[in-house]
């Protein structure tokens, strides 16, 4: 069973670009396969893969790279820029989630990243055009991995 977890908030425009590819995953109607969306509160992501061995987890990111650019990290192998997932609104997001169930011996077994860079993280609905198009390609993407 793989677990993916989309990170986001719908009314944070590009910041939900984590519970479109979410949903737009749900759809394809995928065995073996649950899935979860998340604001990306840290200790909600570590209780929620806490008895997976396999994870996907898709989030915006803010790096300076181009918007829509897409960053693959495996977790369980290397840590997580933080300085990628600055932009979070809470204080212990998903790096420092995932830094600290490494250092409790609580990490998936496999526990993959997607960061999608986005461009618009202002109130209100709606993906940036840059983001939007990063949908497809990421959705490719995890359905290949799983």
């Amino acid at each position: 069973m793989t677990l993916v977890i989309g990170v986001g908030n719908d009314y944070r425009r590009d910041d939900a670009i984590g519970l479109v590819v979410a949903r737009a995953l749900r759809k394809k109607n995928l065995r073996n396969v649950e899935i979860l969306e998340l604001s990306g509160e840290g200790t909600a992501l570590i209780e929620a893969w806490q008895d997976a061995e396999n994870v996907i987890v898709i989030d915006a990111v803010q790096s300076g790279a181009t918007p829509g650019t897409i960053f693959r990290f495996e977790a369980h192998r290397q840590e997580i820029p933080t300085r990628f997932f600055r932009y979070s609104t809470h204080n212990f997001g998903l790096a420092e989630a995932i830094e600290l169930a490494r250092t409790l011996g609580k990490l998936p077994q496999s526990l993959i990243v997607y960061g999608i860079e986005g461009k618009n993280f202002a109130a209100g609905e709606g993906l940036s055009t840059e983001v939007a198009c990063a949908v497809s390609q990421v959705l490719d993407r995890i359905i290949h991995e799983i």
